[in-house]
């Protein structure tokens, strides 16, 4: 059964934490950040890592695919458990557990050992089916593709501070501190896994599942479907060839993300002969479009559903990834470094864009196993990053790698086609789309009635007078 009270606008109520919706909405986002900032923590490192551990090119690629294989499982066992329990208990325990192996990951001492850690870090990674579970349940129709592409887009916006912020801390403990540069990236870790876990309170006792409550109590009043009803509503889900065709295209679109925050210090380091910092900073501007980038995803993809329904927030995802493996294919062939960021940049737009707009579909496609559909679609991006990933792991020119994937992406991008809605759920989420919007409209008359009648009244404050009935 559909959730109630659902918040029909997002920016005008951009600051009022009083609402939960708005108050879980940055949590979300804040979560998330934390989580991908320490996921791919130590990927701007990994020039001090490789010299201290003396990693081949192949361990470093295993690594690089151990970091994203792990959260393949976590977001198809966390979409379950939100659905379970709630994603404020969800999130909560994720953070708490998830903060140890990053702060451990400094134990390692070789290969085997930092590969184990960089493992069990990319459990955190199934954040993101949390963040966009909660905004999910959180918004209304109208306003729901923009709320989970800017929670997601902001979230991983961690993934291009990191590149900057990680080298800069690890100068702080090496030059600022005199920690040899063994303990410095150690010690950096350490730093991001104690914030991880203090996120996790956090998130306890500032957010609640639903508008309406915690998903126990909305259980026992029967506004929700019983926790036995979970299973099976998710082997449904499993089902619907939907979720596969959208489970490749994340991993076309998110999968590329993950594999070039992996790399791309590393990348620019060895083929622009950049030092770390340098690099990290280059590097980072992939990331930082997720300021923006992501957040126009999910807005023109609610801009397209209000003009066309469910088919235009297809066809919207479509020219995203068509556009975003030409951009690519052209970033494989800079080679000199004023036009490779551009072209990076431009790429990394179209990639955002991509993610937001797929999760602009998302919510659509089983209400009753959001919580399924969002981690088996989340899952594909790492299932993506994996299988990119071996091409970095195999000696091949880097370059080559980025054209191949390019063209994988294009191709990928008329998968969305496949993502169809029967006649019955178009009309249903018209009529969805409508009410919400009407329910914005009424909030923004209540809002202009209240501003002027204070207006009223402080005008006659001032002539001391009473206002006129």
């Amino acid at each position: 059964m559909e959730l109630q009270n659902k918040a029909t606008a997002l920016w005008s109520n951009f600051f009022n934490v009083k609402m939960v919706q708005i108050r879980t909405f940055h949590m979300t986002w804040f979560a998330f950040f934390s989580c991908f900032f320490a996921w791919f923590g130590i990927a701007p490192l990994m020039s001090v890592v490789r010299d201290e551990l003396q990693l081949t090119p192949d361990q470093i690629g295993w690594a690089i695919i151990g970091s994203v294989s792990m959260t393949i499982f976590a977001r198809l066992f966390i979409g379950w458990l939100c659905d379970r329990i709630g994603p404020r208990k969800s999130y909560t325990w994720l953070l708490l557990i998830g903060s140890l192996p990053v702060m451990g990951i400094g134990l390692s001492y070789n290969f085997e050992t930092f590969l184990l850690f960089r493992v069990l870090i990319g459990g955190i990674g199934a954040a993101f089916v949390i963040t966009q579970y909660h905004t999910s349940v959180m918004f209304a129709p109208n306003v729901v593709g923009q709320a989970n592409a800017t929670s997601a887009g902001w979230g991983n916006l961690g993934g291009g501070v990191t590149q900057f912020v990680m080298p800069l801390l690890f100068s702080v403990m090496v030059v600022g501190f005199g920690f040899s540069e063994a303990v410095g990236w150690r010690l950096s870790m350490v730093v991001v896994g104690v914030i991880i876990f203090l996120t996790g309170i956090a998130y306890y006792f500032l957010t609640q599942d639903a508008p309406d409550g915690n998903f126990d109590d909305l259980r026992a009043q029967g506004k929700m479907e019983e926790k036995r009803n979970v299973t099976g509503n998710y082997m449904h889900a499993l089902k619907d060839p939907r979720v596969w065709v959208l489970f490749v295209i994340y991993g076309a679109c998110f999968g590329i993300e993950l594999t070039v925050n992996n790399v791309a210090a590393l990348y620019f380091m060895d083929y622009f002969d950049l030092t770390l910092v340098t690099a990290g900073f280059v590097a980072a501007s992939f990331g930082l479009m997720n300021l923006f980038a992501r957040t126009l995803g999910g807005l023109f993809g609610d801009n397209f559903g209000s003009l066309w329904g469910l088919k235009g927030r297809a066809f919207w995802l479509f020219m995203c990834l068509f556009f975003e493996g030409c951009a690519l294919m052209v970033f494989s062939q800079m080679h000199v470094l004023f036009l490779a960021l551009p072209a990076l940049i431009v790429f990394s737009l179209f990639t955002q864009m991509a993610e937001g707009a797929t999760y602009s579909v998302v919510p659509f496609i089983n209400k009753k196993a959001l919580g399924a559909v969002a981690g088996v679609v989340g899952a594909g991006g790492n299932a993506g990053a994996v299988l990119a990933g071996f091409l970095f792991k195999n000696v091949i020119d880097w370059s080559q790698a980025f054209f191949i994937l390019g063209i994988v992406v294009t191709c990928a991008s008329f998968l969305a086609f496949f993502v169809r809605f029967s006649t019955r759920q178009e009309d249903e989420e018209r009529a969805n789309f409508a009410a919400a919007n009407i329910e914005t409209l009424r909030l923004r008359a209540l809002k202009a009635n209240a501003a002027l009648e204070e207006g009223l009244q402080a005008i006659s404050r001032k002539n001391g007078s009473q206002p006129a009935e």
